[in-house]
């Protein structure tokens, strides 16, 4: 699919109102997502510190899904290295799950992390996949 046919297929997508966070509920699905931020390279150094403390034991010190409490779950943790993942995860539903967790599998809410601070892991976590094509 070229680059002119998935920008079509994307505003499609809006306009017809489905809209990939069409689920998530209504504080989130609003929520304004903070472009520069996420580019910022001291966001995503501030990210990663968080992850390597709050993640990575889970997810793997390279974010790729293989960290050492990742036996045992009913689903594997999230492999950020994929860049199918960026690909299909907006920043928007990174930032609700990690807030929210994730329901049926072992991935717990971080609420006691800022909004700042949530941002700041969903810049980190968005650069450890290259960008999609």
């Amino acid at each position: 699919m070229s680059r002119v046919q998935k920008l079509l297929f994307v505003l499609a997508l809006v306009l017809s109102g489905c809209s990939p966070d069409r689920d998530l509920p209504p504080s989130y699905r609003d929520l304004a997502v903070p472009k520069e931020r996420l580019a910022s390279p001291e966001a995503r150094e501030r990210g990663r510190a968080l992850y390597q403390q709050n993640c990575a034991l889970c997810h793997g010190v390279e974010a790729d899904g293989r960290g050492v409490r990742r036996e045992g779950f009913s689903s594997p943790p999230r492999d950020f290295s994929d860049p199918d993942v960026r690909r299909r995860v907006s920043p928007r539903r990174m930032f609700f799950e990690i807030r929210e967790g994730v329901r049926g599998t072992a991935m717990p809410s971080w609420k006691s992390l800022s909004e700042g601070e949530t941002w700041d892991l969903v810049a980190y976590l968005r650069s450890v996949a290259p960008e999609p094509r």
